[in-house]
């Protein structure tokens, strides 16, 4: 699993605005009458709307998207029963996963409060406020008779996620693991070790599924759930046992299944041994499972496994469940999230894992051999398929068992408004950075002697995103190094100004790469006192595999060495620069924004050309518009002329492509506008994606203006066009900014090495 620093982790929380959420408007308020429609006097037409009939807050109000995240912080995962106060970073963190994959909106609520009672009339309260109720990390067995009471008392969807989240992906699981072992759920014998509230939800629904009652084997840290106890709640007594068995050995005698819900190596590979042919072990305790996954594998070849770890195949994680769970719910105003609806998400994501694998799930798990199979049980939680599988799902499951208050008529339409929800661009980076971990490659930093570099490196050190090299004054590093109390111990150094012997060997190169093209040999030498040049030197001779530089240099003076090193790619007629601007619905490519100042026609169908094949390298169709300040000849002038001829030749020399103009910005992106007034154009359906300026000055004040008061992230510049992976950062980039252009980075340099196979 990915190693997190401390203070790292403090900083993340603490900087700038502290915490991870903020309420935004979604309305305008920038005038008087704004104001006095949002509050007073305005307010007063819905609020009385409302007052006649309750079910119009869902249309006057956000209720219907708004879950509140709640718990009393007395189980929280890890951690135990730490208080409301110490939970609510978790909480916060819930909210931005509903966000993320869901685009379901949250109010984290944390509640002083351990009394059942009193934390149900509590909860039961706020009934008003919220569309659904995701209770959390509340210890067991008081979780048990909150939900049931809070599921009795109110009508909007509501679960305990430790609970039923758990359950349902492990039960997702488990029907496609004994299909793999031939197995009928009905005969097979399960041993549960764990009697908390994750393991009893587990339990229960094995049972719908038609796992057998007298099939069960249940533990808690006191032993067997046996008739014979004295000391257990009602629900665990659900699941005692009458079989005259004491310890798990005896239990895993001959077992097909064992599920664990309770604390790391427990089980060992005696017991594993024990069990029937095709042993499905799901060993979910966190951060360490019951039994290590390769201490399982190791022991015998016949296992299926399940880890709560990311880090290994079959990883059991809630984010597969509860975001999709309640997005359905809510698009229904389902009154309660019922056992047919928690079946549906079951069977939803069991099948959905049989489904052929799209490209975009290869690629950001960088593994092509990824199939329905033992190292597959259910899909990666980075599938963008999973809410358009599991969320129609639900909702049917909602509107067949009767709780569904608003029916769903058009599918087809449902699951494109799903599809704009959340967007692409939501994991486009996290896509990018796990792709970039299955295969991390060296990265040389010209600029190491700078503190921003160096904590960059640490970072994607630690999180195997990459392999750095550090370009600099060795004293500088270290002395940086020890005042910051970084960890680069692994990390080779590098200090040209020590390396005369590579120095001289380099020149030698360069001289002979350049020698008619103006360069000396005394030049030659000089140049290669320069990290840049020396550093794209170690990547042109192969002993780096992507460089990063540019923090503390002006772009122009930073690239000039590397297109005389590494020069651009074959067949490319000119480099370019693109901006990925990160949007809450989807990813914006602007280009070029760094490189050519007043491109040709000609060149800005190269430029075209380039940004499509880098905009698809982020699993994304580009979607081109080619800017002026004319819509379709509406204006006169040289760059309205010179960005019509562009498209008409890209159109020529590109015809699969996706590509219209020219026209002013917002025409391109405001696609109403389009359908309106220009619906002849081909990007009247969606809008464009992909902005190709008809100069630098356009694109680079573009970009530029959104970060700052657009409230955009931006990602980039991407150097396109180059003969090996060169990224050039922008200046003064953030710790954050270095990290995602490593990323990048380290993808190019495994893309470009599978080229040049």
């Amino acid at each position: 699993m990915t190693k997190v620093n401390k203070q790292d982790a403090l900083n993340y929380h603490s900087q700038g605005q502290p915490g991870k959420i903020e309420v935004v408007p979604t309305k305008m308020l920038s005038t008087q009458h704004d104001l006095a429609l949002a509050y007073s006097p305005g307010v007063a037409e819905p609020c009385k709307e409302i007052a006649i009939d309750k079910d119009n807050a869902y249309k006057y109000t956000a209720k219907g998207n708004l879950v509140g995240v709640i718990s009393n912080g007395t189980a929280v995962l890890g951690l135990g029963n730490i208080g409301p106060d110490a939970s609510k970073p978790v909480m916060e963190g819930k909210g931005v996963l509903f966000k993320k994959f869901a685009g379901i909106d949250v109010f984290d609520i944390e509640i002083d409060c351990t009394d059942p009672e009193e934390f149900i009339r509590i909860v039961k309260s706020l009934e008003p406020t919220f569309g659904g109720i995701n209770l959390e990390d509340i210890k067991a067995p008081e979780s048990f008779e909150i939900e049931t009471a809070l599921k009795a008392q109110m009508q909007i969807p509501l679960m305990h996620d430790d609970q039923h989240g758990t359950a349902i992906i492990s039960s997702a699981a488990l029907l496609n693991a004994l299909e793999l072992a031939e197995k009928n759920i009905d005969e097979v014998r399960i041993v549960v070790n764990g009697a908390g509230a994750a393991a009893i939800a587990c339990t229960k629904l094995y049972v719908s599924l038609g796992v057998r009652l007298d099939n069960i084997v249940m533990f808690d840290k006191n032993g067997i759930i046996s008739t014979s106890r004295s000391d257990l709640d009602k629900y665990q007594a659900e699941f005692a046992t009458s079989r005259r068995i004491e310890t798990l050995a005896e239990a895993l005698t001959d077992a097909d299944v064992f599920i664990g819900l309770s604390a790391g190596n427990v089980l060992a590979p005696e017991l594993v041994k024990l069990m029937a042919a095709d042993p499905i072990i799901f060993a979910l305790a966190n951060p360490d499972p019951e039994i290590p996954y390769d201490v399982a594998m190791a022991t015998r070849e016949d296992i299926i496994m399940a880890t709560g770890r990311s880090d290994h195949p079959n990883q059991v994680n809630n984010v597969l469940g509860f975001p999709y769970i309640f997005r359905g719910a809510l698009d229904v105003r389902a009154t309660e999230i019922n056992e047919a609806m928690k079946l549906a998400a079951v069977y939803a994501l069991a099948s959905l894992t049989k489904e052929p694998v799209p490209e975009i799930v290869h690629k950001a798990y960088g593994d092509n051999t990824i199939t329905f199979g033992r190292t597959y049980l259910i899909p990666k939680p980075l599938d963008p398929r999973l809410i358009t599988s599991i969320s129609p799902a639900v909702a049917k499951a909602a509107m067949e068992s009767g709780v569904a208050r608003i029916p769903i008529t058009n599918w087809e339409a449902y699951e494109e408004e799903l599809k704009e929800r959340i967007g692409i661009d939501q994991k486009l980076m996290t896509r990018i950075t796990i792709q970039a971990k299955k295969d991390p490659q060296t990265v040389v930093f010209t600029e190491a002697d700078h503190y921003k570099i160096l904590k960059a490196a640490q970072s994607v050190q630690e999180q195997r995103i990459a392999k750095p090299i550090l370009l600099g004054d060795r004293k500088t590093i270290n002395a940086i190094i020890e005042e910051h109390n970084l960890d680069l111990s692994d990390c080779q150094i590098i200090d040209p100004y020590e390396e005369d012997d590579k120095r001289e060997e380099f020149a030698q190169l360069l001289y002979k790469q350049r020698q008619r093209k103006g360069l000396t040999l005394s030049d030659s030498r000089r140049l290669l006192r320069d990290r840049n040049y020396f550093g794209s030197m170690m990547l042109q001779t192969g002993e780096a595999d992507a460089l990063i530089s540019g923090l503390t240099r002006d772009y122009s003076k930073t690239i000039l060495p590397a297109l005389q090193v590494i020069g651009v790619e074959k067949g490319i007629n000119k480099v370019a620069g693109m901006y990925i601007i990160l949007n809450k619905k989807e990813p914006y490519f602007f280009a070029d924004t760094t490189v050519n100042v007043n491109p040709t026609a000609d060149e800005l169908v190269d430029i075209i050309g380039l940004t499509a094949r880098a905009v698809r390298f982020f699993d994304t169709e580009p979607r081109i518009a080619m800017l002026s300040y004319s819509n379709f000849g509406s204006v006169q002038g040289d760059i309205p002329s010179k960005a019509a001829e562009a498209v008409r030749k890209a159109k020529q020399r590109y015809p699969e492509l996706l590509l219209d103009g020219e026209m002013q910005a917002n025409t391109a992106l405001n696609r109403d506008l389009l359908r309106e007034v220009y619906p002849f154009s081909e990007l009247a359906d969606k809008g464009a994606n992909t902005l190709i300026f008809p100069t630098l000055t356009s694109g680079n004040i573009a970009y530029k203006v959104l970060q700052e008061i657009g409230g955009a992230e931006v990602i980039g510049p991407v150097l396109m066009g180059m003969g090996k992976p060169v990224h050039i950062l922008q200046l003064g980039s953030s710790i954050r900014e270095i990290i995602n252009m490593v990323s990048i980075a380290v993808v190019d340099a495994q893309n470009h090495y599978k080229r040049t196979l």
